[in-house]
């Protein structure tokens, strides 16, 4: 859990949005502390990406606030969010399919927290984390070439290539062998002890989020039912009720 003492690197309180008639998300809260990994847990619907977009501003919180190192975020652009230290990775992948592996890294470095404005500095930071990903070797492929397990890691890459504090994973090892799900966890474990990263993860694979997260926070129908450590989750008869039925 969180030290009371140290002030969180991300703060959520009473968060709310809405869709018309449709409410994704209602009073969620919890906190973050720099150097934390949390997952974020819940069925689908349960409003875990629409929290990933409130937090890097691509939508805008119907309620609630949002705050990143002590600085209220909710309602500024994602660019600008960026450019604070918040990243994020989306559930279909997204890179820019005309450009390189390292194109998609080098304008990451140059746009994002980063702000290297040269080329040779940008291609630099791009190439590090190429090599802490494990994708050095096809930094001049086209990111249109990639395999999916190449292309979620080149989205895990972009994002550390901003230059971010924390880190928004959503569903990276989603459709991923066994084999490529190990190899990722070991990669995020690796970069995020390397460069004193936080991470927030969305993940289905039920395993992998146990293994690579402190602390698990669960949703519901768009509100918190519970948050603790995984073994807690697990054992926790309202998550275990929604997800298995009464009779769990």
């Amino acid at each position: 859990m969180n030290d009371a003492s140290v002030p969180p690197l991300l703060e959520v309180r009473d968060l709310g949005k809405r869709f018309g008639g449709l409410t994704a998300l209602s009073g969620v809260s919890f906190s973050v502390a720099a150097g934390e990994t949390v997952g974020i847990m819940g069925a689908n619907g349960a409003g875990k990406t629409t929290l990933f977009s409130l937090i890097a501003g691509n939508a805008r919180p119907s309620a609630g606030t949002i705050a990143f190192a002590g600085e209220r975020i909710d309602g500024l652009s994602p660019d600008r969010i960026c450019r604070l230290g918040v990243a994020r990775t989306f559930q279909i992948v997204k890179p820019f399919p005309g450009l390189t592996v390292l194109e998609n890294l080098r304008t990451a470095a140059m746009f994002g927290r980063a702000d290297l404005h040269d080329r040779r500095a940008a291609d630099g930071a791009a190439m590090a984390v190429l090599e802490e990903v494990g994708m050095a070797a096809l930094a001049s492929a086209p990111a249109s070439t990639l395999t999916l397990a190449g292309q979620k890691r080149l989205e895990v890459a972009r994002a550390i290539a901003t230059g971010a504090k924390l880190v928004l994973l959503d569903e990276v090892m989603a459709g991923l062998t066994a084999t490529e799900v190990a190899q990722m966890l070991d990669t995020l474990r690796r970069v995020r002890d390397a460069r004193g990263l936080t991470l927030i993860v969305i993940e289905h694979v039920m395993q992998a989020l146990m293994k690579l997260c402190a602390r698990i926070v669960v949703l519901h129908h768009g509100e918190r039912i519970a948050e603790g450590t995984p073994e807690a989750i697990g054992n926790d008869p309202r998550v275990l009720s929604v997800y298995f039925g009464a009779a769990a």
